[in-house]
């Protein structure tokens, strides 16, 4: 019908105009004042970086750890509160903050029954109590808030027996023991930080027939290495001898009665006798004043030399007590524990910062809020960056004068410390959207150890942004270098490509898993000293053994460590969210893949060549990658020459955007919950390799030909080869499948 022709035309028209409007839009060249830039505008990059004030975050951090916030206390939801005054203020506000709630299964030790740790004599009688709180050294440790020393989720109990020690707890150790005779069942083992994680601890020992645990820092694995406990707070920045680190003993992430989905109320929930991940027997932490009334005391063959520490006496295996101690030599030591579990509300909040371009791109900056007591250290020093950060970018925002390419979202993630909570249900609840759109994460928690230079871990895209940032921004401290030349000055390293480059962790290292399936293009950032924190440990130059957090930190003056790290995490997010092109350089993944494949042909190579496995079809691979990232990498360059067309910019930046999840592989890791990434995830294996790979051939080494270890190292290879053969196609024009 002629009716139907016209309004086919209409259409027809309309559709043209809106393409040609849309077209027009995305050609016609902006103004240099526009609220929608092309590409980084240098002078709102220095705007931003004279405007962060280290006074304001000093006020922040003040603000922030004047008193304990433990995850859903009344004061961490005061936290929320002051959080949303701020991201809504009308003169330094973003576009939107609002603040989600979840019901998540909480640890909590009981106010009624305090957690004890008593030497019970042979006829039954306390003879000795360890210190239930830790010695109000500062003034600040005696408050009603204040919560007693705990493992998170252990279970409560009052197992008793003779005392062991058991080095770090891990199941080496505790087959160690063993070999030196030492019968484990119904014992209690005292166990120092480091090692394995705090709950493995727990797992390794219940193996083994142990009945309780106690966790203790050792002077040896602080402050660099203390010959004595005396050099100990006062008398230094470290621990006290009564102070006692709190933590998680949860395996997993997220609330444990909802793994893979958010712990909102139409989701569905775990029978509480059925949730994993909890240490099966009692464990409580003690000091090493404590530890050391113990393991000088303890009996038995003397531990070996790698287990001895700095406690001022000869360790020893146990089990039980010397004769000639302060104790009776039958005396047993009884752990009394009382936690219980609560659901408990626990709030997330985002502030966001709509884009002007691609408003459904996300450059993502986060921290947790909680903290085991004050926490100006982990996490407020980071959070009081964070808030400044968003202050100086919320006051440009209402005066008109900059909006951001693509979206910034900042985040301040709850009950973190019980196992990254916050973040992980926020990943769960969200996920399809974050995957789809998000290029990177940033973290900033613990801002300031001390004041010599920087601390950066994150994928290898992220190392050109970084550097880029801090060449830029001067170091603080005496002297006038930039803290690029400062941070080479103290740590660094040789690259095939750069040459003399500095010491960044090119891995997620301690990120949050819960981000994989995002992308781990993720920064954490600290400024540090001699002391080198890695992931739950710190490492000192020259020496490759884990050790336990110390947690110093030395206060610049005037604030300025902790300007330096808001300056660095601002340029980063500015360089994420306004530039033309991603400044993600994905060549740069191909030293990292080159090293990992010359440890397995070095180091496994002729082992799997034994069983009739080639490594053939993993170099193809990586040759693959090398000359599509380099491909890649040209395509840019020619294009930044030019005036490239915006929906050609568009799908090159989502090529780099999407690299990392073609490295994901649900199905890779089974047994390690929310690992996915076949490059990033635990390795328990001795080669630093490919971490599926590197595990499966520990595992299947005494093993013959044809079993099923073997089997799985052959599908370990083959998961790396097509996760590097997608990444490779991902890099290709979009045109060419």
């Amino acid at each position: 019908m002629q009716w139907t022709k016209v309004l086919g035309l209409g259409l027809g028209a309309a559709a043209l105009l809106g393409l040609g409007i849309i077209l027009g839009h995305f050609a016609i060249p902006k103004k240099a004042n526009s609220l929608a830039p092309q590409d980084l505008d240098l002078e709102i990059l220095e705007t931003v970086m004279g405007q962060l004030d280290a006074h304001r975050i000093r006020e922040n951090l003040r603000e922030l750890s004047r008193e304990p916030h433990l995850a859903s206390s009344p004061r961490d939801e005061d936290l929320v509160q002051l959080l949303l005054q701020r991201w809504k203020d009308p003169e330094s506000g973003l576009d939107s903050a609002e603040a989600s709630t979840y019901e998540v299964l909480l640890s909590f030790p009981s106010q009624e029954q305090p957690n004890v740790v008593d030497i019970v004599g042979p006829t039954g009688g306390i003879i000795h109590s360890c210190h239930r709180t830790e010695e109000n050294v500062t003034g600040e440790q005696g408050g009603p808030d204040v919560v007693q020393p705990y493992a998170a989720y252990a279970p409560s109990g009052t197992p008793q027996g003779l005392l062991v020690y058991a080095n770090r707890g891990a199941e080496e150790d505790f087959k160690e023991l063993q070999t030196q005779g030492i019968k484990l069942e119904g014992t209690i083992a005292l166990t120092r930080y480091g090692g394995v994680g705090r709950g493995a601890k727990a797992v390794n020992a219940a193996k083994h027939g142990v009945a309780g645990v106690l966790v203790y820092t050792d002077p040896a694995d602080i402050n660099d290495g203390l010959s004595s406990p005396d050099e100990t707070f006062p008398n230094s920045w470290y621990l006290p001898p009564s102070g006692v680190e709190r933590g998680s003993y949860y395996e997993y992430f997220g609330d444990p009665l909802t793994p893979y989905l958010p712990a909102v109320p139409s989701s569905f929930r775990v029978d509480l006798a059925n949730v994993s991940g909890f240490p099966p027997i009692p464990t409580q932490p003690i000091g090493f004043q404590d530890a050391r009334d113990l393991l000088c005391n303890l009996n038995g063959t003397l531990a070996p030399a790698t287990w001895q520490g700095a406690l001022g006496c000869h360790y020893r295996l146990g089990p039980g007590f010397r004769p000639d101690g302060d104790f009776p030599a039958d005396s047993q030591v009884n752990v009394s524990v009382y936690n219980r579990l609560e659901l408990r509300n626990s709030s997330n909040v985002l502030g966001i910062i709509r884009g002007a371009v691609e408003p459904d791109r996300y450059v993502l900056y986060g921290n947790h809020r909680d903290s085991w007591v004050h926490g100006a250290v982990d996490p407020s020093s980071g959070t009081a960056v964070l808030l400044e950060l968003s202050r100086v970018l919320g006051t440009l925002l209402k005066k008109g004068t900059w909006r951001p390419r693509r979206s910034i979202v900042f985040a301040s993630w709850g009950a973190e410390e019980f196992g990254l909570i916050g973040s992980t249900e926020f990943t769960e609840e969200f996920f399809n959207k974050l995957q789809e759109r998000t290029v990177a994460y940033i973290n900033v928690d613990i801002s300031v150890f001390a004041n010599a230079t920087l601390r950066v871990q994150g994928t290898p895209p992220v190392q050109s942004v970084v550097f880029s940032a801090t060449k830029e921004i001067r170091s603080p401290g005496p002297g006038d270098l930039s803290i690029y030349d400062n941070w080479i000055r103290y740590f660094n390293r040789s690259s095939p490509v750069y040459g003399l480059v500095p010491r960044a962790r090119l891995q997620p290292g301690s990120t949050p898993p819960t981000t994989q399936p995002l992308t781990p293009l993720t920064m954490w950032t600290s400024f540090w000293t001699r002391v080198r924190r890695e992931t739950r440990g710190i490492l000192r130059p020259g020496q490759e053994r884990l050790k336990t957090e110390p947690w110093p930190c030395h206060l610049a003056a005037g604030f300025s460590s902790h300007q330096a790290v808001a300056r660095t995490a601002g340029s980063v997010i500015l360089r994420l969210s306004d530039s033309f092109f991603l400044p993600l350089k994905v060549s740069d993944y191909s030293e990292t893949l080159r090293s990992f494949l010359q440890a397995a042909q070095q180091d496994l190579g002729a082992l799997l060549e034994q069983h009739s496995i080639s490594l053939g079809p993993l170099v193809t691979a990586v040759e693959k990658f090398e000359a599509e990232a380099a491909a890649l990498g040209q395509r840019i360059s020619t294009l930044q020459k030019g005036s490239p067309d915006p929906l050609q910019v568009r799908m090159l930046n989502d090529q780099l955007m999407l690299l990392e999840r073609t490295f994901l592989n649900p199905r890779a890791f089974p047994e390690e919950r929310y690992y996915s990434h076949v490059l990033w995830a635990p390795r328990t294996g001795s080669v630093v390799t490919f971490p599926g790979l590197s595990n499966a051939c520990s595992r299947a080494r005494d093993t013959a030909s044809g079993s099923e270890a073997w089997a799985e190292v052959q599908r370990q290879l083959s998961i790396v080869v097509t996760a590097l053969e997608g990444a490779a196609a991902t890099l290709r024009p979009v045109a060419d499948l």
